[in-house]
C-alpha cells in the first residue's frame, strides 16, 4: 500500500497533490482541520477549511489571509487528487480530511469526539484503507462521564458558591469548551460573564447560527457589580492574571478530560473539578477506527505509541507517528484562543 500522505519537517504533506494538512509552518497550501492554534499556523499562501469553520480562521490569520471554504461533504480537487472536508464533532467548523486518489482512501480525523455537541456538527465516520486517528485521551483511564453529568455538576457548584456568596469562576478552553458549556448550563441559575477571549468566539458562534444564551463581557460590568451570583468563564491562563482580583471572593473551577487523572485538581491549585472533554476517550476512540474499517492506522497527537501497539495487539496494521503537537495541551499552559 502506497503513502499518500508522509510526514516532514512542516508537517503531514501530500506530495501528489502538494498540499500539507495542518502544518507546522508556513506552507503553500494548508488544509486545516480546525481553528485551535495547534493546527492552524498562520502565514500560509492559501487555506483550505471546512466552510463552517471559516470566520474562526478569519479571527486567527487576519483578512488578507487567502482562505477557500467547502461545505462539508463537497470535493475539490487538487493537482488531480480528490479533497473533501466532513464533520469531526470537535468545535465550530472541525473536519476530517478525506484523500481519495487512484483508488486510494485515506481520511486524516484532526480532533474529534463522538458524544453529542449542540454547538457544532457530529462527528460522521467515513469508510477508508488508511485511517490518521488523533490520540490525545489514548489511555484506557480516559472514559467521560455523560455530558449531562458533568453540567449539570457545574451547576450544582455554581449554586452552592451563590450560598457561600462567592463568585463562580470557571476555567474553559475560550474556543469550543466554553460554548459547549454555555448551552448546556442551567442559565435561569444567574448571570454569566465572560473573558474577553471567550466573548469574542461567542460571537463568532453567534454569528454561525449557533444558539447561545446572554453572555456579558466582565470587563465592561459596572464596578459596583455583586458578582456573588455570576458564573465567570475564562481561559485557564486567566487563572494566575491579576484580571480575577475583580471578582472578590470566588471559587475556581475547571472543565477538562485532564480531571480524569487523580491529583490534577491539587496540582492545578484549583477549587473543583469537572470531567468535560472536547476529545474522544478511549471507548470512543476504539470505536472511530473500527467505524472506518481502515486496514491501517496511523496515531498522532497524544499517547500514539500506547494506542498503536495496542491496535497491533488486536490484529491491526497500526503506526505511532510523531507530530509537534502532542494533543490537547494541559491547562495550565492553553493559550487564551483564539
Amino acid at each position: 500500500m502506497d503513502n499518500l500522505l508522509e510526514r516532514n519537517p512542516n508537517g503531514l504533506y501530500c506530495a501528489a497533490g502538494d498540499f500539507y494538512i495542518d502544518p507546522w509552518n508556513p506552507v503553500e497550501r494548508a488544509v486545516i482541520t480546525h481553528a485551535h492554534a495547534d493546527h492552524l499556523c498562520p502565514g500560509s499562501r492559501a487555506y483550505l477549511s471546512a466552510r463552517a469553520g471559516e470566520a474562526l480562521l478569519r479571527a486567527r490569520l487576519g483578512a488578507e489571509a487567502a482562505i477557500e471554504s467547502l461545505d462539508y461533504g463537497r470535493a475539490v480537487e487538487l493537482n488531480g487528487v480528490r479533497v473533501s472536508l466532513h464533520p469531526a464533532g470537535h468545535i465550530l467548523g472541525s473536519a476530517q480530511v478525506r484523500i481519495d486518489y487512484r483508488g486510494e482512501t485515506w481520511v486524516v480525523s484532526g480532533d474529534y469526539k463522538l458524544a453529542p455537541d449542540p454547538t457544532c456538527a457530529a462527528f460522521a465516520p467515513l469508510r477508508c484503507q488508511t485511517f490518521v486517528t488523533e490520540s490525545t485521551f489514548a489511555l484506557p483511564i480516559f472514559r467521560w462521564p455523560e455530558p449531562r453529568e458533568a453540567l449539570e455538576q457545574i451547576n450544582a457548584w455554581w449554586r452552592s458558591n451563590q450560598q457561600a456568596a462567592k463568585a463562580s469562576v470557571l476555567f474553559v478552553y475560550p474556543l469550543g469548551k466554553a460554548q459547549r458549556v454555555l448551552a448546556g448550563i442551567d442559565v435561569s441559575i444567574g448571570p454569566i460573564y465572560t473573558h474577553g477571549a471567550v466573548e469574542q468566539c461567542n460571537g463568532i458562534y453567534r454569528a454561525a447560527g449557533v444558539t447561545l444564551p446572554g453572555t456579558a463581557y466582565a470587563r465592561s460590568a459596572p464596578a459596583k457589580t455583586d458578582w456573588t451570583r455570576a458564573l465567570v468563564l475564562a481561559p485557564p491562563l486567566a487563572k494566575t492574571s491579576p484580571w480575577l482580583r475583580r471578582f472578590g471572593d470566588f471559587s475556581t473551577g475547571l472543565a477538562s478530560g485532564w480531571m480524569r487523572i487523580r491529583g490534577t485538581r491539587r496540582r492545578q491549585s484549583i477549587d473543583r473539578g469537572f470531567v468535560l472533554s472536547d476529545h474522544a476517550d478511549w471507548p470512543d476512540l476504539l470505536t472511530a477506527v473500527r467505524a472506518t474499517g481502515a486496514a491501517r492506522v496511523w496515531v498522532t497527537h497524544g499517547y500514539r505509541a500506547a494506542m498503536a501497539r495496542w491496535l497491533e495487539e488486536n490484529g491491526m496494521e497500526a503506526h505511532a507517528i510523531e507530530t509537534r503537537y502532542e494533543g490537547e495541551r494541559d491547562a495550565a499552559t492553553e493559550e487564551a484562543e483564539p
